[in-house]
């Protein structure tokens, strides 16, 4: 046999230009990946970069239920005309952040070119408090500052807390970063803050720590004042709070008030039945066109009380200035062992008197309360619609006007009954007092988020109904439908 070694090694030659014509399409065509890739790349970690500057209200989405990491328009409209330099220093040891401050923060800085923030570890900067305040201040606490002045947020301030005492343990209720941060702004970006000052010598009512700490928040400066050992009402006074006396004023201590609002003073008065009379006190009241009636107010409407107690009464808003938010929004205010504030027949032309809180026209007095043996309506019991709080204004001159807030029921004041409608009582007092008092720190209307549960106050007649709804027409409107279903299935 005869092998054709030429033709052999021509066969060889073209299958070894065919594999150098196939790895250098291969190598070309791996090149060209390899370069797309790069670019891919490249594009990903330019656009990574730009999204990074991107502000993260832009680019992060807060789902959570209560919105934590968010702040309200509020907020975000005051922070728009805000024109003052603000620098909010974060004291806190690298590693122990608290996510949601630190989210909440940048929002802050990322809404308004005047606010600055700069994180302190205190283990680097051991003495950087000690220019603001010689208190110790705990990792996570804020220290805001514009100025000359600053103030101090303590992280136990941020979180309101609550004792179960069922079981003595404390639960986290709510987060209050942004009330408190807007606070503070506030605070160091006003130049006077009003005082209030709290009427004592007659065993008042202390104000609850809750309602204490919400004025506290508004900037309020809250003393208290004992007319007894003063010549007069001190002339820096915003306001004067009379909390719920249990024993009558002096005649001098109610002239020195009557002296102070006939100059263009501010008062807020609560009272609650006591069984004593208490003229000096009424004297002030009665100068300026009202009072308070005899007994106790019990609510005859289903629709405006709870807890089956006609004296656990949901009275009407009234539309004034002083209402207008709470009425807007729906909210409740809750008045339990009211009295009645009644209007004098004949009282001077200059005064302005406007209902602030009002019951329905089924209501009635009971006016010998430690004898009552029955809450319903008996022979002699007063009816019709009484007012359970009034607002009392009168010009004195081109700049000084009096403005009296009264409420008859002391209530409004205690801490268990505004949880039962979600702080609307006090957000009713906080609302007088933004009325009465001027205030150069604007009050951001902020309320903390809650991590619990909130209140659903259901006035008795709803209740009833829905009741009646659930487990009477609901059940028999199904039982009626299977019957029918029943039936048409057996005639198959």
């Amino acid at each position: 046999m005869k092998i054709n070694i030429k033709k052999k090694l021509k066969s060889a030659g073209s299958t070894i230009k065919e594999m150098g014509s196939i790895n250098k399409k291969s190598l070309k065509n791996g090149s060209y990946s390899m370069a797309v890739t790069a670019i891919v790349i490249a594009v990903l970690v330019v656009v990574n970069l730009i999204v990074g500057q991107i502000p993260e209200k832009y680019t992060q989405v807060d789902v959570s239920t209560q919105k934590l990491y968010t702040i309200s328009d509020e907020t975000v409209s005051y922070l728009k005309n805000l024109d003052t330099d603000i620098t909010i220093y974060h004291i806190v040891q690298s590693g122990n952040e608290d996510s949601i401050l630190e989210k909440m923060l940048t929002k802050y800085k990322e809404e308004s070119k005047h606010i600055t923030v700069e994180k302190k570890d205190p283990v680097l900067y051991p003495n950087f408090t000690s220019q603001y305040t010689s208190d110790d201040v705990s990792d996570n606490s804020l220290i805001v500052v514009a100025g000359d002045k600053s103030k101090v947020i303590n992280y136990s301030d941020l979180y309101e807390t609550q004792v179960d005492y069922t079981t003595y343990q404390t639960n986290t209720t709510g987060f209050d970063g942004e009330g408190q941060i807007d606070s503070a702004i506030s605070y160091v970006t006003s130049e006077n803050l009003p005082v209030i000052y709290t009427l004592e010598g007659h065993e008042e009512l202390e104000l609850n720590s809750s309602l204490t700490d919400s004025l506290e928040k508004a900037n309020y400066d809250v003393q208290s004042l004992n007319l007894l050992t003063q010549d007069a009402v001190p002339e820096d006074t915003g306001c004067l709070l009379i909390a719920a006396p249990q024993k009558d004023l002096s005649e001098e201590e109610a002239q020195k008030i009557i002296t102070y609002m006939e100059a263009g003073g501010k008062v807020m008065i609560f009272t609650e039945y006591t069984g004593t009379d208490m003229p000096n006190l009424k004297s002030v009241l009665e100068n300026y066109g009202v009072t308070t009636g005899d007994g106790v107010i019990m609510e005859g409407d289903t629709g405006h009380y709870i807890m089956q107690r006609p004296y656990y009464i949901v009275p009407t808003i009234d539309s004034s200035d002083i209402t207008s938010d709470i009425k807007s929004n729906n909210r409740y205010v809750l008045a339990p062992i009211s009295q009645p504030v009644k209007t004098l027949s004949d009282y001077r032309d200059t005064l302005e008197i406007t209902p602030l809180l009002s019951t329905s026209d089924k209501a009635y007095t009971k006016k010998d309360v430690q004898n009552m043996s029955t809450y319903e309506k008996e022979d002699g019991d007063e009816e019709g619609s009484f007012q359970v709080g009034v607002s009392v204004t009168e010009q004195v001159d081109d700049d000084n006007t009096t403005q009296l807030v009264y409420f008859g029921c002391a209530s409004l004041l205690d801490e268990a009954t505004d949880q039962q409608v979600s702080g609307g009582n006090t957000d009713l007092v906080l609302a007088a007092l933004g009325w009465m008092c001027e205030n150069d720190a604007p009050v951001i209307d902020v309320t903390s988020k809650s991590l619990t549960m909130s209140y659903l106050t259901v006035p008795q007649f709803d209740a009833a109904y829905w009741s009646i709804i659930v487990c009477g027409v609901i059940p028999v409107a199904f039982l009626l439908i299977g019957t029918v279903i029943w039936f048409k299935r057996r005639k198959q």
